[in-house]
């Protein structure tokens, strides 16, 4: 199926979800803070830390696509033998990882004063050593919070698929952006982990809509 056979307000609104899902993910500190600490201990400049930002985040996205694909291709064919299964089984995934993320935000306890400081010197090693390590940390760690979407919509062909990918890494690469980009200009980590607490209530709520989203577009 290509994007012209969906509505184009159904396709608007998975790109849309898409995209927000992958943004708000992208705020956890995992996907911005190495890249400061990094940065500093290289001292690199501003673009140059966004150049590792970019790459690493477009091949944490590259892998999940490939994850994904796995995931679509299995998917298929169970649903060859069990009709029907694909939007229940991807809309259980997203309750259980917004449950997941949404509960993890609620107990964890608050973050007190004294949390790592962006002023702290790392060793220097050299710059494509940093540069390649930080992208290879992102590659081997798919987002996992992204491919129940992919599963979702794994009977809509490859051309959707493809602009569900485009959507999420346009989410990842921003949100990693700006939030290195806030923490470089002087926010204090303790601030934006405090909004990241926040973050993980969003985005398990965000989650559980999807699901919802699915199963009401099943019926």
């Amino acid at each position: 199926m290509s994007p012209s056979d969906l509505q184009q307000p159904v396709l608007l609104s998975l790109l849309g979800a898409g995209f927000v899902t992958a943004f708000l993910h992208a705020a956890l500190p995992t996907h911005w803070l190495p890249f400061v600490l990094v940065g500093r201990g290289q001292r690199w400049t501003l673009p140059q830390v966004l150049s590792a930002v970019a790459t690493a985040g477009l091949a944490h996205i590259l892998s999940t696509a490939v994850v994904g694909g796995l995931i679509v291709a299995a998917g298929i064919a169970m649903d060859q033998w069990m009709s029907g299964l694909l939007p229940g089984l991807s809309a259980g995934l997203l309750f259980l990882f917004g449950a997941f993320y949404l509960g993890r935000a609620l107990l964890r306890p608050a973050i007190m004063a004294g949390g790592p400081s962006l002023a702290l010197s790392e060793p220097t090693v050299s710059h494509a050593a940093a540069f390649w390590g930080l992208v290879a940390m992102m590659a081997i760690s798919p987002g996992e919070v992204l491919l129940p979407i992919y599963l979702s919509q794994a009977t809509q062909g490859p051309l959707v698929l493809a602009a569900l990918t485009l959507a999420f890494a346009a989410g990842t690469v921003l949100g990693m952006t700006l939030f290195t980009v806030l923490a470089r200009a002087g926010w204090s980590v303790l601030r934006l982990e405090r909004w990241a607490r926040y973050e993980g209530v969003i985005l398990g709520l965000a989650l559980i809509l999807i699901g919802l989203l699915v199963l009401l577009r099943q019926h």
